[in-house]
């Protein structure tokens, strides 16, 4: 699972297939046992096409200042809406956004497993491949918190001395830190709608938390947050089969009561993979991203 921006790479040649085997009866038990994955958990979708190859044939719309979505692996591969969203969002918002010219990866699975020189290596292609934009200060923004937290977290403590490091680090920023330092804050249409809103652990830890609160306090939106901790996913750690009851434990004791009771019109807000898999497989609601949520009603 440290290796899935390998795995996911080679899948989305493939995506049919692989969703296939992965949930085909027999197979998939035995793709799951292979891979330490717990027999409960379904196996993300890969989706067809990526977001890199959907924004290949994209027709660009901003004509105004230049950004850089990040394409973390899981909007990438799995999740695409959220990246399509988020890039039609800030485009509506005047801004021309572009992604990193080659497939990158932060490196966060690498390291969570152990594999801090991999992860190194992998970030050393990020700073030489985004050299030019690092050095022009063109903003980037990021659509997962764990990835988003490793380029203010994690890279400037690999690179303590590498001023390209320093430089990425600072001009990185969650859509909402983004969206409100520049003072946009997008108004739904749907007024009156309620929605249970879960903050990923990365977000609590090393983003701007406030920065979505008081975007989220701007909208005509009920929001209630959902203090209650981890969603007990917490990356792979959910999807191990030592741990799929550990993580079960975490949720029922947190989050997903209330989620459970709320009613069928009540928005479930997550912006973290691992928090999204957590609440749709365990509860069959269906989550949006800051992103999908502006994108489609403002």
């Amino acid at each position: 699972m440290g290796q899935i921006h390998r795995w996911a790479e080679i899948a989305s040649h493939v995506p049919g297939l692989t969703n296939f085997a992965l949930r085909a009866p027999g197979v998939s038990g035995i793709a799951k046992s292979i891979g330490g994955i717990a027999q409960q958990r379904r196996i993300p979708r890969f989706a067809s096409p990526t977001f890199r190859q959907w924004h290949a044939r994209h027709a660009k719309r901003g004509a105004g200042e230049r950004v850089i979505l990040w394409p973390d692996t899981f909007n990438n591969y799995f999740r695409v809406d959220t990246a399509v969203a988020a890039t039609r969002l800030l485009e509506r918002l005047g801004f021309r956004v572009d992604i990193p010219s080659r497939a990158l990866c932060c490196g966060r699975p690498l390291y969570d497993w152990g594999w801090i020189e991999q992860a190194k290596a992998l970030w050393r292609k990020t700073l030489n491949s985004l050299r030019a934009d690092i050095e022009a200060g063109v903003p980037l923004i990021g659509l997962e918190p764990a990835c988003t937290s490793a380029f203010r977290d994690e890279l400037p403590a690999l690179f303590p001395n590498d001023p390209l490091a320093r430089a990425l680090s600072k001009q990185t920023r969650f859509l909402s830190e983004f969206l409100m330092d520049r003072g946009l804050e997008p108004r739904l249409s749907a007024r009156g709608s309620k929605a249970l809103v879960q903050f990923h652990c990365h977000h609590h830890a090393v983003l701007d938390e406030d920065a979505e609160r008081k975007l989220l306090d701007g909208l005509s939106l009920k929001c209630d947050v959902l203090n209650t901790g981890c969603c007990g996913m917490a990356g792979s750690f959910g999807f191990e089969a030592e741990k799929y009851q550990l993580s079960l434990t975490i949720a029922e004791k947190g989050m997903l009561p209330k989620i459970r009771v709320a009613s069928r019109d009540t928005l479930v807000l997550a912006n973290g993979f691992s928090c999204r898999e957590q609440i749709e497989q365990t509860t069959g609601r269906k989550t949006l991203h800051l992103a999908q949520l502006l994108q489609a009603q403002s």
